[in-house]
């Protein structure tokens, strides 16, 4: 499998199907492996790019606390598609893989086709409440930090299901990455003008609020609510996940 090397840090991608371009982002402590179920259906008539967030499974995991940021992230989402050879994508993940693609957004507007926003929230304008989040990613990192890699097993199933070769990196992934520092995501949401799907497990209680907002506040986003499904709502319920995002794309 082709890797992308990014100042020194490798990335590992997949790239399955041909067509227009889509972009798939995991969940943090989540792998490229998540998306296993979707492969098929998202790549006919697609060109399905899957890849490994910095300090996740087959990428490399940096050091330096310095390399794990959203700016980096979002950096890196660049690259990929300039690797592959996409102006334009349609860009989407789960969890932080969503927010990340909101992020790349408002930094790359123009090279995104139209939006895939899935269990995740958009930030916070409020400092208080960005602080709860930060301290439960932080904690996050604690725990991984004392209890290794088998902290996966008692976590949500996109998390479990997740191959590492450390926790080293998921612990400067939730410090650099999952860790927010300002509003800046929350507020461009007005400004989206490109189609945008929100999807969400009707079990995804901590989502369910922040789908609503991105839907109110997106200009014409759809938002879809799959039943019987909680925050791995690919995982959960993965036929009537491909049928809703079919369709979007069918739209595109």
């Amino acid at each position: 499998m082709p890797s992308l090397n990014r100042d020194g840090v490798h990335l590992h991608y997949e790239i399955y199907g041909d067509g227009p371009a889509i972009l798939l982002s995991h969940g943090y402590s989540a792998t490229s492996q998540m998306w296993r179920g979707q492969i098929q259906a998202l790549s006919r008539g697609h060109r399905l790019i899957l890849w490994d967030m910095r300090g996740h499974e087959q990428s490399d995991y940096p050091r330096e606390a310095s390399a794990y940021s959203e700016e980096a992230t979002v950096a890196d989402m660049a690259a990929l598609l300039d690797a592959t050879g996409a102006d334009r994508a349609i860009v989407g993940g789960l969890s932080l893989g969503g927010y990340m693609s909101l992020a790349f957004h408002r930094v790359h507007p123009q090279r995104v086709r139209a939006l895939l926003i899935i269990d995740t929230g958009p930030g916070f304008k409020n400092d208080d409440a960005r602080e709860r989040w930060n301290t439960h990613a932080l904690e996050y990192a604690s725990r991984f930090e004392t209890d290794g890699l088998g902290y996966l097993h008692s976590l949500s199933p996109e998390m479990a299901m997740s191959s590492h070769r450390s926790a080293d990196g998921l612990v400067r992934a939730a410090r650099g990455m999952l860790t927010q520092r300002d509003d800046r995501v929350i507020k461009s949401l007005p400004e989206i003008r490109v189609p945008s799907l929100i999807i969400v497990g009707d079990r995804d209680t901590a989502f369910l609020a922040e789908s609503d907002y991105m839907a109110a506040k997106i200009p014409h986003a759809a938002k879809i609510v799959i039943p019987n499904a909680g925050h791995s709502v690919n995982l959960d319920q993965p036929e009537l996940f491909n049928e809703a995002v079919m369709q979007f794309l069918d739209t595109v």
